[in-house]
């Protein structure tokens, strides 16, 4: 009898952790590589909020705490709620975690029987179907195509609904294309959900303050109150305020629903970082001023690069609204050959080359469920992207 669960055969491990891994190998051997592969912000973590963790483990804020979240923290997020998308939650309407991805893996557990599907858009985030096969669940892609902007049109959401549908994913902006809705584009798309009262909506808003251009953000249970009950709105402090490694998302909808997540946590992680939580109080109730002056950076780091890549060979790169990636298109590149005669099929042959050839690192668009595209995070200084767009440049101009 083998050890390995027959279900783990069906899950890939992360791509966007195996290309950073990667990177760091060739880089600890020697080999000048720039990675442009992780999904964080280069920023540290503001000074207000390490000194309140800080204060946490001086005042003795080592212990466990509730399972998903101390009623402070909770508290702290009902505000957030509250201040910044119109939407009331009481505490026992709200589940912290160990991150956004430990929130979303408990919604997931908690709700999703054997043959249950959830309707993802493609390009999507390439842990969502994992997560959902892992539950047992089935899931079911959305092609959210390149001439409407990466965003899912509400005929293809209405195509991709069957009596099994129990849950549909949205994430604005995206990872992978920055790609961000309008409330009226998420209203359109409720219009589709309305009718099928069984089918609930799981809104990834965790890079919801990465928005440029004078874009305005809305979450989905915003844009559509009479789908607030459907709705579970997952965001969290690592994209926003720079926390990645300090492990804290949560999320709000249905007490009943909370109250199951809240039972898979008990039983696998307990509670998240007793310190965490109280540096996210602070994130969230203290000063914001630190978003908008990095967001200014990141948007200018977004100019650059898709700038320098709409001027490389083969290559095209929409403006996203949001986050800090962009999803280039290297179409005109499939089929060309390299100096020593690989020919290009895919765009994971083209990431291969671009990392063997050149030392750049990115994500090929197999991983996000539409190809022939790459992701590029431009979350690192403006000296290595430039340099990383030259690599790219060049690369794609050796092409025969």
């Amino acid at each position: 009898m083998p050890l390995i669960a027959q279900r783990l055969a069906r899950v890939k491990p992360s791509p966007t952790m195996a290309i950073t891994a990667k990177a760091n190998e060739l880089r600890a051997s020697g080999r000048d590589v720039i990675g442009l592969g992780a999904g964080e912000p280069d920023f540290d973590t503001p000074d207000n909020v390490k000194e309140a963790g800080i204060a946490a483990i001086r005042n003795g804020q080592t212990k466990y705490t509730k399972v998903d979240g101390t009623p402070e923290l909770k508290s702290a997020i009902a505000r957030k709620f509250k201040r910044d998308n119109g939407l009331e939650y009481n505490i026992d309407q709200i589940n912290v975690g160990s991150g956004g991805k430990h929130v979303l893996y408990n919604a997931l557990m908690a709700t999703l029987d054997p043959g249950d599907e959830v309707v993802i858009p493609a390009p999507y985030w390439a842990s969502y179907p994992d997560m959902i096969l892992l539950a047992e669940g089935i899931p079911v892609i959305a092609p959210a195509l390149e001439d409407n902007g990466f965003k899912l049109a509400p005929a293809e959401l209405n195509a991709a609904i069957t009596a099994k549908t129990k849950w549909f994913i949205f994430n604005s902006p995206s990872n992978p294309t920055g790609s961000a809705y309008s409330k009226d584009e998420i209203a359109a798309l409720a219009e589709v959900l309305r009718p099928h009262e069984n089918i609930h909506i799981l809104s990834d808003d965790i890079y919801e303050h990465l928005v440029y251009d004078g874009f305005t953000f809305a979450t989905f249970a915003e844009a559509a109150p009479d789908l607030y009950g459907r709705t579970l709105t997952m965001n969290g402090v690592s994209k926003g305020y720079s926390m990645t490694g300090w492990r804290i998302g949560f999320a709000a909808g249905d007490a009943a629903l909370i109250k199951a997540m809240a039972k898979v946590q008990s039983q696998s992680t307990s509670n998240p970082s007793s310190i965490s939580q109280a540096a996210a109080i602070e994130a969230l109730d203290g000063p914001q001023s630190s978003i908008a002056e990095r967001n200014k950076i990141f948007c200018e780091r977004r100019d650059l690069v898709v700038g320098m890549l709409n001027q490389a060979a083969g290559i095209t790169c929409q403006i996203p609204e949001g986050a800090f990636y962009v999803y280039p298109s290297c179409a005109g590149l499939i089929g060309t050959k390299t100096p020593d005669g690989k020919t290009i099929r895919t765009s994971e042959d083209f990431a291969t080359y671009l990392l063997d050839g050149e030392g750049v690192a990115v994500v090929h668009g197999a991983a996000f469920g539409l190809d022939p595209f790459f992701r590029i995070s431009y979350a690192t200084s403006t000296e290595i992207l430039t340099e990383a767009c030259q690599r790219i440049q060049r690369a794609a101009a050796s092409l025969l």
